[in-house]
């Protein structure tokens, strides 16, 4: 497994517990708990963070661009109707 393979791999586990916290967060019963769920889910997020920005400065996380024109076509899609 080269360090590419090994950087997606630590991406998505990231991306797994950070849902994980964020429900924890959600439906916690007690302060405490509470705080602990969001204590981890926001170290969870700056270590996603710093995995994203490795990977984008080796080039291996790519992204898109997407025209101004599509943007503004999707926000008036889901805007409210109330």
């Amino acid at each position: 497994m080269d360090d590419k393979n090994i950087m997606e791999d630590l991406l998505l586990t990231t991306k797994g517990v950070i849902d994980l916290y964020m429900h924890g967060a959600v439906e916690s019963s007690t302060a405490n708990i509470h705080q602990a769920f969001s204590s981890a889910f926001d170290d969870a997020l700056c270590m996603q963070d710093n995995i994203y920005k490795q990977m984008t400065a080796k080039g291996w996380y790519q992204t898109e661009s997407v025209p101004q024109q599509k943007i503004q076509q999707t926000k008036q899609k889901y805007a409210p109707t109330c």
